[in-house]
């Protein structure tokens, strides 16, 4: 049998917890995958470090003097890298001809522009930026089916789907007999604080994620679930299926990442320690599988799996994730962007840990939905949001 060709795989978000683990995953398997560019938006040093390792053949920061100094040290070790700047370049390397495979690990709407030009590049989009979904749900799945592109979840949640689903499913398809899917979710850092605690507690708390190791943004959206309300979105157009038929179920365990219920009655889970290798390897080498380095899971010791119902009042972000997934248009974007802004402005210590879920229903009680029908109106409303958030936040 002949030895699969290399592929070429181009990380947008190669800094972060999802770059830094599909390094991990690819490096494990050097017949078979190769880095062909290496993207981020301001973590220089830890870029320079990754050339040094990986030697892409680009790589790309948005900011120009960052991407400046850096093509100087660069050039000063001798490697052959070239580095870009700017969007536009994200878009380049993502959609360039000798690329395979992207993962799309940017957080937030940046990294929106860039997975919808891989998937109108028609490649094997790598999907963990749930903002692309959330901000332009019809607008990316009509680009992955015109353009041929084939997209593969990366979220623990969305994958254990996909991995549940019959083997003929795609993404973007309703797949036949399942009636409902049903997503995991810690809980986070704050399950059991008392409501009246949430206000005082701190970025460094919220950030204390007891299951994963993840970035302070998404570490806060965990901590206020909005990182599930978010994944509803997606799974909408990832599987779709409408919101009544997208649960979420509070497992602290972290141990089953979700399920999907059938008409006959099975239930069928995916299982794993929480460790976004697994998802990674999965999705790289589809529907092959692979070694991701992550450790095979030992039922004795996990001994138990609890499950609750989450609680609105906790974590009213749910709500209103749901709400924006039933007015439709462009109120998720609305949402997204308000979320963005409110995390930031609560990182840096401008508001309250409850203010978050204030920050983004002001947002929405402000702005009027609009029918998402192209980019430019996606685009207006994220920023018609950011504007909003702002002036809510000064307003506390």
């Amino acid at each position: 049998m002949n030895a699969p060709r290399v592929q070429n795989v181009t990380i947008l978000g190669a800094t972060g917890s999802i770059g830094v683990s599909t390094l991990d995953v690819l490096a494990r398997h050097p017949e078979r995958y190769r880095v062909y560019a290496l993207a981020a938006q301001r973590s220089a040093e830890r870029l320079f470090e990754q050339i040094l390792a990986h030697r892409p053949r680009y790589a790309v920061l948005t900011d120009p003097a960052a991407a400046a100094a850096l093509r100087e040290r660069v050039r000063a070790a001798g490697v052959p890298t070239e580095v870009l700047d700017g969007a536009d370049a994200l878009c380049e390397v993502a959609a360039a001809p000798e690329v395979d495979q992207v993962m799309a690990a940017i957080v937030g709407a940046a990294g929106l522009l860039p997975t919808l030009a891989a998937a109108r590049a028609g490649k094997r989009v790598l999907l963990a930026n749930k903002e692309a979904l959330v901000m332009s749900g019809a607008l990316f799945m009509e680009a992955v089916r015109t353009h041929g592109a084939t997209l593969l979840p990366i979220d623990s949640e969305h994958n254990a789907v996909f991995q549940c689903l019959p083997s003929a499913a795609r993404c973007g398809e309703a797949a036949q007999g399942v009636t409902r899917v049903l997503l995991t979710g810690s809980g986070g850092p704050f399950r059991q604080t008392p409501l009246a605690e949430l206000a005082g507690v701190s970025p460094a708390q919220a950030c204390a994620h007891p299951n994963w190791s993840m970035g302070p943004k998404i570490s806060v959206d965990s901590a206020t679930m909005m990182n599930k309300g978010l994944e509803v979105i997606e799974a909408a157009w990832l599987f779709a299926l409408p919101s009544a038929r997208i649960d979420v179920v509070v497992h602290p365990q972290s141990v089953i990442h979700s399920m999907v219920e059938y008409a006959d009655g099975s239930v069928l889970a995916q299982l794993g320690h929480p460790d976004m290798r697994t998802p990674i390897a999965h999705a790289l080498a589809w529907p092959e599988r692979i070694a991701s380095g992550v450790s095979a899971l030992d039922f004795c010791r996990v001994a138990r799996l609890d499950f609750l119902a989450p609680d609105v009042d906790r974590f009213p972000c749910l709500r209103l994730a749901y709400d924006a997934l039933a007015a439709g248009g462009t109120a998720p974007a609305i949402l997204n962007a308000a979320n963005e802004v409110a995390v930031a402005a609560f990182l840096d210590g401008a508001i309250r840990f409850t203010d978050i879920a204030r920050t983004i229903a002001g947002v929405l009680d402000r702005l009027n939905c609009t029918p998402a029908d192209g980019l430019e109106a996606v685009l207006a409303a994220d920023a018609r949001a950011r504007a909003a958030a702002a002036t809510v936040i000064a307003g506390f």
